[in-house]
Parts: structure tokens; sequence; C-alpha cells
């Protein structure tokens, strides 16, 4: 009996991977098909992947031509699957010649012909998602290196309120009302004080909105915005980049599954001296709390939820600007801190703390590729790796071209219910409420 194997995403299944799989099939007498996991898709540099794996492998298996369905998980597999299962030809596209051929010492290699004029990328870009850039803070150039891994979605222009020259080669819009006539979606990267006016502005119009985070700093504005997405179902989402990054959800579902049993703490740290950045990032958005804190704040509400039973503040002020500060929360059976400063340093860990163990995630954990499970039975420990690509910011990109194509207005990955919470609390510390200066 002739084994043949063959390996694939089969995003978007088509008339071209059935094609190939028939071709496959028809090399030997039974054909193991290998779907490509999410995971290690974004470690190949895949981001934009529409359908779920088990979507996948369904659109394999009815196509009847796989004899068995494995899935492929990391790199130097396909050595472990010919050898495992006594494999005789290996084949793929005709776009991967010669890339495969150190396989050909465990079995044959055979690149077969692709189907002309069709393909998962094309099919994901012929309905492209035109966006519109609002603001040219310094983050817009990594947003637009960023940009360049994600595709379904592509940049219509930049509108400058401040009339500054564009960081870029971008199509200037001289108004905003211009740029909202061209775009299905806009990306808003103005100061703190200045966001509120323009997602409104832009949610009226019926577009989609991606914002710096903070979210917002006044607890009115936010409910009023939020409110105008749900009554237009638009997606209006927070680019906070941890949220969307492969290691952060992963450690979540970790933390929450039970493997340290009961959370009792969670410690989280983010801090910076920033020298003469300093005045240009209270510019931007504000001190310590407003700067950073919701990094801390989304793996604190990711874990114990958002219903706490008490917050306290405490901050050093210098020239009237929090730039080291301490958030205090208590929690029906739990309890979480969160460190934040813009002139101040500590290390910048998370620490997850349970009945029958903790969590380490070492700084910066905010952009985490790895982590450790810790007993007391050092015997017990784990460490979990997973890649983290870029910035991070093509994580959070690929999420909303995602929600808009699908049409989830409220991405369970960052709730709405928990971009709300972030900005109660910085609402609640703008008013003073509980904060003991120091």
């Amino acid at each position: 009996m002739t084994k043949v194997i063959t390996y694939g995403t089969f995003d978007l299944f088509h008339e071209g991977h059935y094609k190939l799989l028939q071709r496959a099939k028809a090399l030997g007498d039974y054909l193991i098909v290998a779907v490509t996991s999410d995971y290690f898709d974004k470690c190949r540099g895949k981001f934009n992947v529409h359908d779920s794996l088990m979507a996948r492998v369904k659109n394999v298996e009815k196509t009847g031509f796989a004899d068995e369905i494995i899935i492929e998980e990391y790199f130097g597999q396909k050595i472990d699957d010919i050898k495992k299962y006594g494999v005789d030809i290996f084949t793929v596209g005709s776009d991967w010649v010669g890339h495969f051929d150190y396989l050909s010492e465990y079995c044959k290699v055979v690149y077969l012909d692709r189907t002309q004029g069709i393909s998962s990328t094309q099919i994901r870009n012929s309905h492209n998602i035109k966006l519109g850039i609002i603001g040219n803070e310094d983050i817009l150039k990594r947003f637009l290196d960023e940009f360049n891994y994600v595709s379904g979605m592509e940049i219509a222009g930049i509108y400058c309120n401040n009339k500054a020259k564009p960081k870029s080669e971008l199509k200037q819009f001289i108004d905003v009302v211009s740029l909202f006539e061209e775009v299905d979606a806009v990306y808003i990267n103005l100061p703190l004080k200045e966001r509120f006016d323009f997602m409104k502005k832009a949610l009226l119009a019926g577009k989609h909105v991606l914002t710096e985070f903070p979210f917002c700093n006044n607890i009115e504005q936010a409910k009023e915005l939020l409110d105008i997405a749900s009554s237009k179902k638009l997606v209006l989402m927070e680019g906070l980049k941890t949220a969307y990054c492969p290691a952060f959800g992963k450690l979540i579902s970790l933390a929450k599954s039970g493997v340290i049993g009961n959370i009792l703490n969670v410690e989280a740290r983010f801090t910076q001296i920033l020298g003469e950045h300093l005045q240009e990032q209270v510019r931007i958005a504000g001190g310590s709390i407003e700067s950073l804190a919701a990094y801390p704040l989304l793996v604190i509400f990711k874990l114990l939820g958002t219903k706490y039973k008490d917050i306290k503040f405490a901050s050093h002020y210098e020239n009237g600007v929090d730039v080291f500060s301490k958030i205090d929360f208590i929690f029906d059976g739990a309890i979480a801190n969160a460190t934040v400063a813009i002139n101040a340093k500590a290390e910048g860990n998370l620490v997850i703390t349970g009945t029958k163990g903790y969590i380490y995630v070492p700084a910066p954990w905010w952009k985490t590729d790895y982590f450790e499970v810790r007993y007391e039975d050092i015997n017990k420990n784990t460490k979990y790796f997973y890649k983290f690509e870029g910035e991070g910011l093509r994580y959070e990109l690929v999420e909303f071209v995602r929600s808009i194509q699908d049409g989830r207005l409220d991405n369970i990955i960052l709730t709405r219910d928990e971009i709300f919470s972030e900005c109660m609390v910085i609402s609640r510390y703008n008013e003073q409420s509980g904060v003991q200066a120091f």
C-alpha cells in the first residue's frame, strides 16, 4: 500500500484545495492530510486565517479524499509524521517547489500544479475592508509596519487633525468627513483627550472603530460610545495588543482551568522611566494610570472578573502628574494589585497566586512568549513557550478584521464589559475617589 501525505491550512476551502487533494489521493492508496493548527499558522506568519481549525478539518473531510486527518502543530513535524506513518510520498502545491526537497531523504517528494487564478489569500482580499487613519502620533510607524502582515484590509489614507505632515506617504484627507466617505473603518491614534470626539463622529458616520488604549477616561462618554456602537451594529475595539497575543490567551485559559487551584491574588507591574520623553507621554495619554493601567487591569479583570468589592489608589505626583501609582482591589475570595509608573522602575513581572501553585510571567509580561507554572514540588513545574511576532500590533489588527467580517460586535478576547470597567477605574481615579497621595 502506498501512503501519501500532504499539508495545508485549507482556509476558505475552494476549488483549488479540492483539486489538490484529488490529485494527491491519485498518487497512492492511502492519503493522510495534515491541517495546520491556528497557533502554528501564526508561528509561520499566517495571521489572517478565517475559518476555525474544526471548520477546516470538516471541509477536508467532506471531500472524501482523506483516509486520515491529522493536525500539524510544530516545525519539524513533517519528518516525524513521515517516520510515524510510514509515508511513501510527500506532496504539496507547486508554489513550494524546492522548499521541501530535504524530505527526499525520507520519502519521494512530489510538487503538484496548483489551480491558477484562485487562492485563499485572493478570496480574503477580494472584499478588502477600507481603513482610514485618524492621528499622526509616533505609534503610527509601528502600526503601518505591522499592517504589512495582515490581509483583508487596505489603507485609504490619513487625516491629521493637527495639520502636521503625516509620518508616511499615505494619501492625506483635508477633513474627516472626506475620509469617512471612502472608508469602512477607522484607526484612531490621537492623544487621549481628543479621541472621544473622533470616535463618536466615526460611529455616527457608520464606521467601525479601532482606537488606542485607554479606550476612554470618562465613564459617561464611554457609555455613550458603546451605546452608539451597539445601536448601529458596529465594531468598537480597543487596541490593547496584549489581549490579542497567543501567549496571553493561553495563560488566561490555563490559569482559569484550575491548574494552580483557586486564584487568590494577581500582581501585575508595568513601569517605565521615560526621562526626556516624559512630557510627550503625558501629552498623549496622561500620567501613569491613564498611560499604563489598561495592561494590569486587563489581566486582573480576565482572571477575577469585573465585579470587585473595593478599590483603592496610591500615587506619587511630580508637577501635578502621577508618575507612580498602585491600585489595590478586593474581590469576593481574591485580591489583586497593579503597579504602574512612567518615571520609576520596578520588576515588570506578573504573578498569579493559587491554592495549588502559582504562575510566574517574567518581564515584560505584557508581550510575553514564555511563562511558568510552579508548584511546591519543583519537579512538577512546567514551562510554556509561545511565539510573539513583531510589535504584537498585527494580532489586534487581525482580530479587528475578523470581527468586522464575522459581525462579532462584542469580542470575547477583550469584551465591552472589560473595556468599560477599565474606563470606570480610570474615571474613578480622575475623580480622586479613594486616592492617597504620597
